[in-house]
């Protein structure tokens, strides 16, 4: 009986670890054995080895963007932050709150390309809603067209749907509390951010597990407001390492250079992927 039951474990298994092999194991090991050739996607391909990396590793651009990803990582932290704060306030059983509810949330439902659109055409230096509100004040800004603003324009438009999707998934864990452990710590004197600290944010540990690591996921690859926004410019600065492999694929022909900065930013992934998992294991452990 027990054996039987490994077995038909192993056939149900079976169609997943398949498909999970073909469609993830495979292509992620025959990018990395591309980043080892030279190709420009119709001759043959020439073996070389570690040279597409070794490139890589004393091109500027390539450190550019890593810089602008590393930058969008830590900005991205203010996206739980800000989503825990959205998701207590619309928690509140107040009036019209169904609406406000709506309002937080449409950035979620918008398409990406949407976004970087409404934000190109706002930061934009000649007729956008920002230096039409600075007007009064005498100044003008053009982060767009600046070197070291871009980068900081297109994290900006990012957290507004990363935001409302921390904010959902607060809102989830919210509903889902135990309220007399709540009633309890409020006849106990807990109020304000001490409830907050010490009863509600334990409770939603789990919740912390999967934003924090969809954070890190979405500043890493990171491509369509680059791409919307800026195109990587002004002069690459503000290219990411997302953006950087598509040009080097598609645009220079580069594709074993590409897929080298593809095998460095899925090892940048796995590093941030595994080292949440490891806290949630010893955490779990402990």
């Amino acid at each position: 009986m027990r054996g039987g039951g490994k077995r038909a474990a192993a056939l149900l298994l079976a169609p997943g670890v398949l498909l999970f092999a073909v469609f993830v194991i495979y292509p992620i090991a025959a990018s990395f054995v591309l980043s080892l050739q030279s190709w420009n996607g119709l001759g043959a391909k020439t073996w070389i080895g570690f040279g597409n990396y070794a490139e890589l590793f004393s091109d500027h651009v390539f450190y550019t963007a890593l810089a602008n990803n590393l930058l969008w990582l830590g900005l991205n932290a203010l996206a739980p932050v800000l989503g825990l704060g959205i998701a207590v306030l619309v928690n509140q059983a107040i009036p019209g709150i169904r609406i406000l509810r709506a309002l937080f949330f449409l950035p979620f439902v918008i398409s990406a390309v949407v976004v970087g659109m409404v934000f190109g055409w706002f930061f934009n230096a000649e007729f956008g809603l920002l230096n039409a509100l600075l007007a009064p004040l005498g100044a003008e800004l053009a982060p767009l067209d600046s070197e070291d603003g871009a980068i900081f324009a297109v994290i900006a438009a990012a957290l507004w749907p990363q935001t409302a999707y921390c904010a959902i998934l607060y809102l989830t864990g919210l509903m889902s509390l135990q309220p007399e452990l709540i009633d309890a710590a409020r006849i106990d004197g807990a109020r304000g951010l001490r409830l907050l600290w010490q009863i509600v944010l334990p409770q939603l540990a789990p919740v912390n597990f999967i934003v924090a690591l969809i954070s890190v996921v979405s500043a890493l690859r990171g491509f369509d407001m680059v791409v919307i926004m800026t195109a990587g410019g002004p002069y690459d600065s503000s290219t990411v390492l997302a953006h950087y492999m598509y040009e080097q694929t598609f645009h220079a022909s580069r594709y074993g250079y590409g897929a080298a900065i593809a095998s460095v930013l899925f090892a940048l992934m796995a590093a941030g992927v595994g080292f949440f998992l490891w806290r949630m294991l010893r955490r779990e452990a402990a």
